[in-house]
């Protein structure tokens, strides 16, 4: 008798029970054992922003051990020097919902640029005000919290904080590197900030956009590794915006031919 097919359906309802536990912890955990240190900080904190990204921090760190516990066949290996990165406007590759998340859980002080329109969402929107979070473009509702936000980016770079940015804008769906906003690299020469470049390896195949089930099953090594760090001479009459960022396009993509 084949037990490949029944192998495959107790696969497919590890993968359930799995998602729907991480799932659950991101939502009825947050509000059962986080919550209530976030409205604590929101009432008492001097620095509610900083406070609320530490929060954010630590509760994705609970997040990926739950995950490790949950899904031995994924290891993971994160460059030492990604954990040390402080004051810079951090630049990575995007392939999974994941790779924020990720991110987020390394640096404490952190900021990021986030889609418009979550910011309009009721609840979620207020804590992506409250962490400091950017909004990738204004309308008439965000407008001075964009400008707030830009005014501020200098003393969150001077205070050991990084900017998280994933410039393609979006995820990748096979992979490959996209297009490069301009905003990051933009935000970047206004605060004179250096600029550290990493790349992304496993998440997607941990978490694929498009599908809710985490893959729990299949061996997978996720990566985050530090390919470069730059500190652009912004003030070099010869300085070129488009130069930077097809140097960082570049050091990527080559990362990514080496795979």
């Amino acid at each position: 008798m084949n037990s490949a097919p029944h192998l495959k359906w107790l696969q497919f309802f590890k993968d359930v029970v799995i998602t729907v536990t991480l799932w659950a912890f991101e939502t009825i955990g947050f509000v059962i054992l986080f919550a209530p240190f976030y409205c604590l900080a929101w009432i008492f904190s001097r620095d509610v922003a900083r406070s609320f990204q530490r929060l954010n921090s630590g509760f994705y760190r609970w997040f990926f051990a739950l995950v490790r516990a949950l899904v031995p066949a994924c290891r993971w290996q994160i460059d030492d020097a990604v954990k040390a990165i402080r004051g810079s406007v951090v630049v990575a590759n995007h392939i999974s919902y994941l790779d924020p998340i990720l991110l987020f859980s390394l640096f404490p002080r952190h900021t990021t640029i986030a889609k418009r329109r979550l910011f309009h969402i009721p609840i979620f929107g207020w804590m992506l005000r409250l962490s400091g979070y950017l909004p990738s473009s204004s309308d008439r509702l965000l407008a001075d919290l964009v400008l707030l936000r830009i005014e501020q980016l200098p003393t969150l770079l001077a205070d050991g904080g990084n900017l998280v940015v994933f410039p393609e804008g979006t995820r990748s769906r096979d992979g490959r590197i996209g297009s490069f906003n301009t905003g990051p690299f933009k935000i970047a020469r206004l605060c004179n900030a250096p600029i550290d470049v990493l790349y992304l390896e496993g998440t997607a195949r941990l978490f694929k956009p498009g599908r809710f089930l985490f893959d729990t099953g299949s061996p997978n090594t996720v990566y985050a590794r530090h390919l470069a760090h730059l500190e652009p001479c912004y003030d070099d009459p010869d300085f070129s915006l488009r130069a930077l960022m097809a140097k960082v396009k570049d050091i990527l993509e080559m990362r990514q031919s080496n795979q």
